[in-house]
């Protein structure tokens, strides 16, 4: 109990983001929507990505972009919001529903991508972030429902051979985290670096921004839903900060025949335990086949 409340305390520390994905609306009534949630004025600032700002009523910025996995440049958005904090996510949750009042689609074209602030974690606690990702992998895509074609484009699977180099040489500091993610030496990422391609991106660690970025949630316009994807990202950040070592050996495989229960443990070992995440592991464990309480299934009475 004290592991876990000690996960869930770190957790509620942590600054993030989002980035929304949808069809079928444009920015201009994408920022409109998000407005209608957080006050503050709107305005076109245009640029590279034709850029809707609206600058909520505490300051911060809530932007409406266009996005090339998009499929039309005139009526698609991807909402980015500001660096919110654990207090923020009922904001966030009617952000969604007002976009979703508004006419946006979450076609399969569209995704979520979280972003967790990092900087304050060293090369070892980063280490492990990685490594607990890619340990749970696979039970993890399922639960998120990560479509096939993003896994073959936008969002690939972990690389074993960077999982394979992290292992081996254990970077205590973020130099040798560099070599070990690029397999090289690269002082100088751009932001659109081949590398950031995965469900698990580390580029902009070293690009600049100074967050780690989960790219498997697909898009969505259930609110709840958008929350617990972000929750899971913040919990597996959050078990990295606290756990003295972490490990990927065992690999966790994906058995149909277990995977709600073995879900339920993995959200359980990152501290989504109790009544306060009953609705994030409801969320998380919909897609599973199973039985969450039975590993093999309700013994004989």
């Amino acid at each position: 109990m004290a592991r876990t409340q000690e996960i869930t305390e770190a957790m509620k520390t942590l600054g993030f983001g989002t980035e929304l994905e949808y069809e079928h609306i444009s920015r201009e009534k994408a920022a409109k929507a998000v407005q209608s949630v957080v006050g503050g004025t709107i305005r076109h600032t245009g640029g590279t990505y034709d850029t809707w700002t609206v600058t909520a009523e505490d300051g911060r910025e809530w932007k409406a972009v266009t996005d090339g996995s998009l499929s039309d440049r005139m009526t698609s958005a991807e909402v980015v919001t500001p660096i919110l904090k654990w207090d923020d996510l009922g904001t966030l949750k009617e952000v969604v529903r007002a976009l979703r009042r508004a006419g946006a689609k979450a076609e399969a074209t569209t995704s979520q991508h979280v972003h967790v602030g990092v900087q304050h974690l060293n090369a070892k606690q980063i280490g492990n972030i990685a490594k607990i990702f890619y340990k749970y992998e696979n039970l993890i895509l399922k639960a998120l429902g990560t479509r096939q074609s993003r896994l073959n484009g936008y969002t690939k699977p972990t690389d074993p051979q960077f999982i394979e180099r992290l292992c081996k040489t254990k970077p205590r500091n973020r130099i040798t985290l560099n070599r070990v993610w690029y397999g090289y030496q690269n002082p100088h990422p751009s932001h659109y670096d081949g590398s950031r391609y995965h469900d698990l991106n580390l580029n902009n660690l070293f690009y600049g921004t100074g967050t780690v970025e989960f790219r498997a949630a697909n898009g969505s316009l259930d609110a709840r839903e958008v929350m617990a994807s972000t929750v899971l990202c913040l919990a597996i950040v959050a078990k990295a900060m606290t756990a003295k070592a972490a490990s990927a050996k065992n690999k966790r495989e994906y058995d149909e025949a277990t995977a709600k229960y073995d879900m339920r443990v993995t959200l359980i070992n990152l501290g989504l335990n109790g009544d306060e995440f009953k609705s994030v592991r409801k969320h998380l464990l919909k897609r599973m086949p199973g039985n969450a309480a039975w590993k093999h299934g309700r013994p004989n009475a």
